[in-house]
């Protein structure tokens, strides 16, 4: 862009900014800048000028922006692109797997361009309708960059908008086509990060990977090999057609640890695959630096397919690999974990789990304990102890989680739930309002709890619908925050602060929590 341009870039910008600031201390000037700004949105001015003056009327005079406005923006992003005289480095499309490679890949080559449409989504806001459209136009661009571009966009709108929107996935799924490079790659990272919400893309996800098997397993310059990314993505969209390749590559020389990690999201489609993970556990070292890397992914995968065939192996691990905190008690409470879903069929654990009642795998070997024996009175004295645990609140937060699920036989628990629901961290006092609620009913001491850790605490939500499900026709008294939350069109956890890679799945997984309380 010419420096005559750049200038009217800023001065653009700059007139957004007093608008949005001034509007009603000084109506007359800030009136005068949204004047100017609807001057340059219109012809004679260049289209990236036009964008940008659309970005800012979008932010401080919404009434201002033209009636057409997302046929509008797709026509000049269009022309803007027909502008641009370079071309593409050679290098964006390279198939070098090494990390500069990757990082140069992923770098945005029009960044003035992105931030143009960054600013205009941004300043859009709730209106996802036409954010949509606009993602859909982008996606359709005869440019690559315009097209990458809006595929890191399209991550933004999903992370923070709870949009049922299928056809910008299903656009994201057709840049796969690309050769492996920028657009190619900004695809597959924001699909594997869509979960569920990945299914549109499915197809394309399917059809890349059969065509280029290499892609299933990525080798990189360090470490160890990893689960390709578009192989993850359609597993963990829940594609059964996922079940077949990852069988291949477990029958290969390279297995990623990984693997086993993307097991749960296809449900009981992955059953075939139980004897080939179960082969692979009965072979992980006991004493070694790799043994939680392979072991914990694999005991979440027979966890989750219910394997009982696989007691023998995890057997094996609960009682060969050594306790202690650098990484043998992640693998003993993922063995324990897999007992206890394996229930009455795991019996000849029970001598094992009783001797962890007094180690720093008690709450998972008591929870565990009871799923196989349902027996309550050897374990609530193990969990009452745990609930005054000043070391760890990771397992206060599990005992009384445990406590809430035994029910009324966890009465003698409650002096202690009592007390934890008055001090300690939200998630803390939420877990024990939710156990004293399940244990013994007392709605009246624990619904201001409750209700003030879901408004203040979003990340508590998810505990307080489960538990106001498994209440059944007893947890009424919260169910209009349950409604309240399936019609609010903004992800629970998006004013969080920074973002997770889990956080668009856990949304989802709360919605779901919630239509099911209220289903039930």
């Amino acid at each position: 862009m010419e420096r005559d341009d750049r200038v009217l870039l800023a001065l653009i910008e700059g007139l957004g900014l007093f608008a949005r600031r001034h509007r009603s201390a000084d109506e007359a000037r800030a009136t005068e800048a949204v004047r100017l700004l609807v001057t340059v949105s219109e012809p004679p001015y260049g289209p990236g000028l036009r964008l940008a003056a659309l970005g800012q009327l979008a932010g401080c005079a919404p009434e201002s922006l033209p009636a057409d406005l997302v046929p509008t923006v797709v026509r000049l992003l269009r022309d803007r692109s027909g502008q641009r005289t370079c071309t593409r480095p050679a290098q964006d499309c390279a198939g070098t797997d090494t990390l500069a490679g990757r990082l140069r890949r992923l770098r945005p080559s029009d960044e003035e361009g992105a931030q143009l449409l960054r600013t205009l989504h941004s300043a859009l806001g709730d209106r996802v309708a036409d954010r949509v459209a606009l993602l859909c136009g982008q996606l359709t661009s005869p440019d690559p960059l315009d097209r990458c571009n809006a595929v890191w966009m399209s991550a933004g709108l999903y992370r923070e908008w709870r949009t049922g929107a299928a056809e910008p996935v299903s656009l994201i799924g057709a840049q796969l086509g690309a050769e492996e490079g920028r657009l190619h790659d900004a695809a597959v990272a924001v699909l594997v990060d869509l979960f569920e919400l990945a299914a549109p893309a499915a197809d394309h996800l399917h059809a890349l990977v059969v065509r280029r098997p290499e892609l299933r397993i990525r080798h990189g310059e360090r470490g160890a090999p990893t689960l390709g990314g578009p192989l993850k993505a359609l597993a963990r969209a829940g594609d059964a057609r996922a079940v077949p390749l990852l069988a291949e590559v477990l029958a290969g020389p390279v297995v990623p640890d990984e693997l086993g990690l993307v097991i749960p999201h296809l449900g009981r489609a992955a059953a075939p695959l139980a004897p080939a993970l179960r082969r692979r556990l009965a072979r992980v070292p006991l004493d070694g630096p790799g043994t939680r890397e392979r072991a914990v992914p694999l005991l979440s995968a027979l966890t989750a397919l219910d394997d009982a065939e696989s007691v023998p192996s995890v057997l094996r691990l609960l009682r060969g690999v050594p306790h202690g905190p650098r990484w043998g008690d992640a693998v003993t409470e993922a063995a324990v974990r897999a007992l206890g879903a394996f229930g009455g069929a795991a019996r000849e654990a029970v001598p094992d789990l009783r001797g962890l009642l007094d180690t720093d795998c008690a709450v998972a070997a008591a929870r565990a304990l009871w799923s196989v024996t349902g027996a309550a009175d050897p374990v609530v004295p193990v969990l009452v102890r745990e609930l005054t645990n000043t070391e760890h609140g990771r397992r206060r937060r599990a005992a009384a989680d445990a406590l809430g699920r035994l029910g009324p036989a966890a009465l003698p628990a409650l002096p202690g739930l009592r007390r934890m629901t008055g001090s300690g961290d939200a998630s803390e006092r939420a877990l024990a309002a939710c156990a004293v609620w399940r244990i013994a009913g007392e709605p009246e001491r624990v619904l201001p709890v409750l209700r003030s850790a879901w408004v203040e605490h979003p990340r508590t939500r998810t505990a307080i619908a489960r538990c106001v499900a498994a209440l059944g026709p007893a947890g009424a008294p919260l169910r209009d925050l349950l409604r309240a939350e399936l019609i609010s069109p903004r992800r629970h956890r998006a004013d969080a602060g920074g973002y997770g890679s889990h956080d668009i799945r856990a949304d989802e997984v709360l919605l779901r929590t919630c239509r099911e309380a209220l289903d039930g």
